[in-house]
Parts: C-alpha cells; structure tokens; sequence
C-alpha cells in the first residue's frame, strides 16, 4: 500500500490531468460526484478532450433518482463533461450510469450485474483510476459512518436505503470489495470544511474506523493519491 498526499494550487486542474491520463489508456474509469470533482470534469473537457475519445466510464455511487433530476450524479456528469466532449467533437461511446429510479436494491444488483458482464465475470473487472470525494462526516461513495455497506467485501455494489447527509434519498453505492480492484484510487479535496475529515482520515497518526469511512481506503487500497488545496490540508 502506498499514500501520496499532494497539496497543490489547483487540485482540480491537476486531477482533470489525472482522469485524462487514465481516460486515455481506455481502461475502465470510475467518476464521482460534488463540486469539486465537477470543476475536475470541465477542465477536462475543455483542456484534454482528444483523450476521452476510448474512455469506459462507471459511477462510484448515485442517488436513486431520475437521470435528468438536479440530485443526480450522472446529470451533474452529463453536463459538465459528457456534453462538453461532445461539442468539442469527442463522443465518449462507454458510460455506464446507475439506474436509480428503479429503486436502491434493483439498481445495485443490475449495476453488479454489469459490471460483472462487462468485467468478464464475478470479481473480475479491473478500474484504472477511481476518483473519490470525502463528505465532511468522512464518508466515501455512498458509504457512511457506521452503515452495513462498510463491512460488506463480496459484493461490488449496494444499495443503500438511508442517505447519512442530506439529499436524504436512497442510493447506490460501489462497496470497498470494488475499490479494491482499482490501480489507484485519487481522493480529491478542496476547502476548509473538509479539513477535519482529511485529517482523521490520512494523518500519519489517523485510527482506521468505520466511524470515518475514508479512513479504511488505506488498508484495502494499494495506491491511493491524495490531491489537496492548503485549505483541505490544513489539519494534517
């Protein structure tokens, strides 16, 4: 297992580079939601667009609703990177969104399904990058402090019936078992208010709990990339 903490002047600039590189190898990919990663997705578009062109794209996690409602991680996906990519010309064919509105439990076993069929079997599909967000509570995917999904290491995708933030709607989450299977996992993080989770997530001396769910990436994780401003770092 190896950390990189990188605490840079743009962390979004250098993450767009990040998920460009990795776009361009057409090797699978997993996208996240939040404002920050959706800054990430329009540099991309705009600065790397040719790199797109194979990507295989999944979702680290999703709120069960339509694919055209503001809550949704995919529309926030569509419109900052999908649709930029393809007015510059650059049609990404492989995105595989998280049906939501069929509800959490239907939603999670048809996206297991997928990436079973695709990956060429159960526990067989291989991620180049997974990019995450940490929620100010410590949480990752879909997955929060103290729930059912942080234990679970078989499955690669849950459902999740109660929301631990605001928008309080189910979800669907990719499981730790999944991140697992990733190259390198590339936490993205930016402001103040994210300081504390940072900190008791990655500090040198941070205990590994499900009480902070980003916590346990070190420990079944291989390579994990931190990327920071010094307003995120600043507790570490």
């Amino acid at each position: 297992m190896s950390i990189d903490i990188q605490v840079v002047d743009d962390p979004a600039s250098a993450c767009a580079e990040a998920l460009s590189s990795a776009a361009a190898t057409g090797e699978h990919i997993v996208l996240t939601g939040g404002s920050s990663p959706k800054r990430a997705y329009e540099l991309a578009a705009a600065e790397h667009a040719s790199s797109w062109r194979g990507a295989r794209l999944w979702f680290s996690d999703d709120r069960c609703v339509g694919p055209d409602d503001d809550r949704s991680n995919f529309k926030m996906v569509r419109e900052s990177l999908l649709e930029p990519l393809s007015r510059a010309g650059t049609d990404v064919e492989f995105c595989r969104r998280i049906l939501g509105e069929r509800g959490h439990e239907e939603a999670a076993l048809e996206y297991e399904r997928e990436l079973e069929h695709v990956g060429g079997g159960p526990g067989a599909i291989r991620f180049e990058l997974v990019l995450l967000g940490v929620g100010p509570d410590g949480h990752i995917c879909s997955m929060f402090p103290g729930q059912e999904s942080l234990s679970e290491r078989s499955r690669f995708a849950v459902g999740v019936p109660e929301a631990g933030l605001e928008p309080f709607v189910p979800r669907v989450t990719l499981t730790f078992a999944a991140l697992g299977h990733a190259k390198r996992v590339l936490v993205l993080a930016t402001g103040e208010n994210k300081a504390d989770a940072i900190a008791a997530a990655f500090a040198d001396d941070a205990p590994r709990t499900p009480d902070v769910p980003a916590s346990l990436l070190v420990e079944l994780v291989e390579d994990i990339v931190v990327l920071l401003d010094e307003a995120a770092a600043s507790r570490l």
